[in-house]
């Protein structure tokens, strides 16, 4: 329900917001075509030309001239570009899915799945009460937090979609979210990583003298998210967190992370971006190797069992389509309205009222569409950092930003779709919140480690 409200709240306040500068702001008679037909990069004309009078020679006929027009370029597509482009996500989704799904398939089969779920168990009984002891969907959110961590979106994709379909086996309301498959995508969704490379190749690319600069203060902020996450839901449904296998597991995660900090840290943008390579690529391969082998040993049928589990990959791929394509759609709405503009405009006046250092606001967009979409979020980092340079604090700011979190809705469309869960229950304000303290951490440690730059 709480979904279903979100969605029709978007979809208001978009033709909303678009109604009243259609009717009130010279330059926007174009808006409802640019929000249903319009192209991400189509540049348009916002005012129409407008005769300007001129002073001319007494024996001269007065002869009126044009103001140049006023363009602006659209920074999204319109609702017929955004559902061919869900659909197609989708599409592209498929290969990906039967892949990884097909290998998890053949993992199970072996029973890898069963022994990754009982290393982890003391840690997710205390985490997940309500999962029961050795169950496999332990070893699918073992697979996507690792696969996150490193940054491996492509495989940390279908290790979620494992996960929620083997959460949902157990649970008991096949509509309403279980406490379990909230925990999980809550966690899912604050985005930790180690290794924002990403990141690090745009700032490359755009030319930074030192890419990785920002490198600790993204892997802190998105710590600071997860740890967030993880306090909030704990507080919802009253899970003890200072169980001390809790505290140990944590404490040792967080110890883990600080080695890869420290040693990361002395690496240049081009070793961090090799270390990078080598350890995601690396790991991927070594997870099939063991997969294989492990197969072997047990002398299961492998390529049957790779050959069915792919066949659910595709299914899944193909099952979350109409979720996307209605969360994208309400998103595109909410992007070309200028909502985002409004809000923007309405905190900048805010604290400049209060007096205050305004120079945070310019990275707020990327903020606020990140937990919308990603590529709006990626492309609205690499516009901030070209407007104001990629060592700017903006442009600092808005890469921690970027690196903080994860694409909420986008997560909540696409994972609870999966499985058909209809009330998502607390999961969404649970996961916004999590996004809230990630762009604070953001804040403050932009102006701990760059508050000296322009």
């Amino acid at each position: 329900m709480a979904l279903s409200r979100i969605w029709a709240a978007f979809i208001l306040i978009s033709i909303a917001v678009a109604a009243i500068k259609y009717s009130f702001t010279p330059g926007y008679k174009g808006i409802f075509s640019e929000m249903v037909t319009g192209k991400a990069g189509d540049t348009v004309r916002m005012a129409p030309a407008a005769p300007v009078a001129t002073i001319a020679p007494a024996a001269a006929t007065p002869a009126p001239t044009v103001a140049p027009a006023v363009y602006h370029v659209q920074k999204a597509d319109g609702l017929l570009e955004t559902c061919k482009t869900a659909v197609n996500l989708s599409i592209n989704l498929i290969g990906i899915m039967a892949l990884f799904m097909g290998f998890i398939n053949i993992a199970e089969r072996a029973g890898g799945v069963n022994l990754l779920a009982r290393i982890v168990g003391p840690f997710f009984s205390k985490l997940f009460p309500d999962l029961p002891k050795g169950h496999p969907a332990m070893g699918h959110m073992v697979m996507n937090f690792s696969a996150n961590m490193l940054g491996l979106d492509n495989a940390a994709t279908p290790f979620a979609l494992k996960a929620m379909e083997s959460l949902q086996t157990i649970n008991p309301d096949k509509e309403r979210a279980s406490n379990t498959q909230i925990m999980f995508l809550c966690l899912h969704a604050s985005g930790l990583q180690l290794i924002p490379i990403s990141i690090i190749a745009i700032r490359a690319a755009s030319k930074a003298p030192d890419p990785t600069d920002v490198f600790i203060p993204i892997v802190i902020a998105t710590f600071i998210a997860t740890l967030a996450a993880l306090v909030i839901v704990s507080v919802k449904q009253r899970i003890n967190l200072f169980q001390p296998v809790i505290l140990l597991w944590v404490g040792g995660f967080s110890a883990l992370i600080a080695l890869v900090v420290l040693y990361l840290h002395t690496l240049d943008a081009r070793g961090v971006q090799a270390f990078s390579g080598v350890l995601a690529n690396g790991l991927i391969l070594l997870i099939f190797l063991l997969i294989v082998l492990g197969a072997l040993y047990k002398k299961i049928d492998i390529f049957d069992a790779f050959a069915e589990g792919a066949k659910g990959g595709f299914e899944t791929a193909v099952r979350i389509i109409p979720y996307l394509v209605g969360m994208l759609a309400a998103i595109s709405l909410l992007r070309n309205s200028g909502a985002f503009d409004a809000v923007i405009d309405s905190i900048s006046h805010l604290f400049s009222a209060l007096g205050t250092d305004t120079r945070f606001v310019e990275g707020l967009p990327t903020a606020l569409i990140k937990p919308l979409s990603g590529a709006g979020a990626r492309g609205m980092m690499v516009d901030t950092m070209m407007a104001h340079g990629p060592d700017s604090f903006v442009g600092r700011l808005s890469c921690i930003l970027q690196g903080s979190s994860d694409t909420t809705f986008y997560i909540v469309a696409v994972y609870f779709g999966a499985v058909s869960i209809k009330n998502t229950r607390y999961a969404i304000g649970a996961m916004l919140l999590a996004d809230l303290v990630g762009i604070l951490a953001s804040i403050f440690l932009c102006y701990l480690f760059f508050g000296h730059s322009v």
